[in-house]
């Protein structure tokens, strides 16, 4: 892409199929190589073609952006077995999956970067989206774990825990002005993030320049996490 990468662009399924071309041709127009790959990250056998397929194509796989996720607004004592394994699926048991099968590749090489999108809710409680804060809090132990074991193999393991971006997942506060007002103010720096300033980030984390950061969290949340309402 714009950093020089070529990229294994992960999707979910047909719904999503043009979207992920898109950005492939995207990538193919900045001079690098770019395929699209469906797959349930939460399946083990869909992630291990996946990432058998990026180092072939690819020439090795020299970074990982686990950026994977879905939440669904259901209250704890109403929430079913359903609505909890479909998040786990995805945001814990995906980003293991997706974790593991890359860092065999790395540690068989020179080494490498992974780079988990968890949230801020990876320490910070959210009424209503238990799971969701479960998968996130869990992933912050599976970084910090990852980190430790991985280490000694030249691979570099992290979290960005991002607040509230311009992203699908918050399409339900971004389309009501009341709600997204209602955001803003909880925000210190009173706007919602950007996709591209969490890409700089895992520009950054992935370069040379941040070679001795490992097994921790850059939290890009616009200080929302300072705000007295979330401590």
């Amino acid at each position: 892409g714009a950093e020089g990468a070529s990229v294994c662009v992960n999707y979910y399924s047909e719904r999503e199929r043009d979207d992920a071309e898109a950005v492939v041709s995207t990538i193919e127009q900045a001079g690098t190589r770019a395929f699209a790959f469906q797959a349930d990250i939460g399946e083990e056998s869909a992630v291990e073609r996946m990432v058998a397929q990026a180092a072939e194509q690819l020439g090795g796989v020299d970074l990982l952006v686990n950026n994977a996720g879905i939440e669904k607004q259901v209250a704890l004592l109403e929430m079913s077995l359903e609505d909890w394994n479909a998040v786990l699926h995805t945001n814990l048991t995906g980003s293991f999956l997706c974790l593991r099968e890359a860092g065999k590749v790395m540690a068989a090489a020179d080494g490498g970067t992974i780079v988990n999108i968890s949230s801020v809710h990876e320490f910070i409680p959210w009424p209503g989206f238990a799971h969701y804060c479960a998968s996130k809090g869990a992933l912050r132990l599976l970084m910090k774990t990852a980190a430790r074991e991985l280490a000694g193999k030249r691979v570099r393991v992290l979290n960005i825990a991002p607040g509230a971006i311009v992203t699908p997942i918050n399409k339900f506060v971004l389309d009501d002005p009341e709600a997204k007002h209602a955001v803003e103010e909880e925000i210190p720096l009173g706007r919602i993030g950007n996709p591209d300033e969490i890409a700089a980030a895992v520009a950054w984390l992935a370069s040379d320049q941040a070679s001795y950061v490992t097994g921790t969290t850059l939290v890009i949340d616009g200080g929302m996490s300072l705000y007295p309402k979330f401590v």
